[in-house]
């Protein structure tokens, strides 16, 4: 069996560049590597509505959104699967069986559980159904039979609460699963990426989030608002990189031939930041830089962005046909892991003549 890949996204509103730099552009090099055998992409609706039962709308009209985000990033559908998850009912009964796989107390240790329910405040009201969402992901995992889930450092502790269920059960019933292998981003500009306000995470819930689609007018809003280093007052003062979001956007934008392209004075950005760091180079002029080097990155995603608007339809017929190759794979997977428990009954002929000799006179 070749290399397969199993990532995705909760769509609880448009993608940003948190998602682009940490998930979504690496993505499209692995789609593209040659090197996978399948690629699945999940819309993971149903692990959504584990914290948004009582807004369901939200749920469903951010569909689209992700999947235009998808697709004008680059996602092809030639190369990857992108799928809905609660079409598939598969998952729902993977998740079931896993749960007798894991202990209460286990769930509770988990570091990223303890994380999300801590900002969430859920504190003793925490749904069920949130609780358990690393039973939930090793059946997304499991289902597709993935070799490799592209995961950020924060996101390790689920996925090696995957890896003990698919150990457990293998050592249970036999080997039948695949225990996946976690692929970290090398670069750790890419496993998190700030917020305009400086706060160490962009999210849509704090209001400091550059999203895919934002028009021009609204990037260049965005940057000039952006946190820099609060001691640097003036032009001539020394300014500081720690905690700087500019130049960590910089860091995770800049390519060499933006320097020529934009006509900086600067040859690198190494020599940008020297020049920073001594004095002499004022906020606003490196926010203007900033500016054209996410629109070099941005203005054909958001033109892509707006030609596959005008076709609804056919990003519709692209997730259907996700699902249906994602469902086919579940299907198959879940037929194995019940006949290595023995819960096939009806295929079971050994079983059923067993049951009949078993009341023969």
């Amino acid at each position: 069996m070749g290399k397969i890949i199993l990532t995705g996204d909760r769509p609880t509103g448009r993608l940003h560049l948190g998602h682009y730099v940490g998930s979504l552009r690496r993505r499209v090099e692995l789609q593209n590597s040659g090197e996978y055998e399948k690629i699945f992409i999940m819309i993971a609706d149903a692990q959504a509505l584990t914290d948004n039962v009582d807004n369901p709308e939200k749920i469903r009209e951010n569909i689209i959104e992700v999947a235009l985000d998808y697709l004008s990033c680059g996602i092809d559908p030639e190369k990857s699967n992108i799928l809905i998850q609660s079409e598939l009912s598969e998952l729902t009964e993977l998740t079931f069986y896993y749960m007798n796989m894991v202990t209460v107390s286990r769930l509770e240790r988990n570091p990223t559980v303890k994380s999300e329910i801590q900002l969430r405040n859920f504190e003793a009201s925490i749904p069920v159904g949130f609780f358990c969402y690393p039973i939930s992901q090793t059946a997304d995992i499991t289902a597709f039979r993935a070799t490799t889930v592209p995961v950020g450092e924060d996101q390790l502790p689920m996925l090696e609460q995957a890896r003990e269920i698919v150990r457990k059960f293998n050592a249970t019933y036999g080997e039948t699963l695949v225990e996946p292998q976690a692929l970290v981003p090398d670069n750790k500009i890419c496993s998190r990426l700030p917020g305009t306000d400086g706060k160490a995470k962009m999210s849509k819930s704090l209001g400091n989030c550059i999203y895919l689609s934002d028009p021009a007018d609204v990037v260049k809003k965005k940057v000039m608002g952006m946190f820099t280093d609060p001691n640097h007052l003036r032009v001539e003062d020394p300014g500081s990189l720690e905690g700087n979001t500019v130049f960590t956007y910089l860091d995770a934008f800049c390519k060499p031939e933006h320097f020529e392209k934009f006509g900086d004075e600067h040859k690198s950005l190494d020599e940008m930041k020297e020049h920073y760091q001594r004095g002499g180079l004022g906020d606003v002029k490196v926010k203007k830089f900033l500016i054209n080097v996410l629109e070099d990155e941005l203005a054909p995603i958001r033109a892509r962005r707006e030609e596959l608007q005008k076709d609804i339809p056919y990003v519709v017929d692209v997730l259907k046909k996700g699902t249906e190759v994602a469902r086919a794979e579940a299907a198959a997977t879940l037929a194995d892991l019940k006949n290595a428990m023995k819960i096939n009954y009806f295929e079971d002929e050994a079983l059923i003549k067993s049951w009949q000799d078993k009341f023969k006179n």
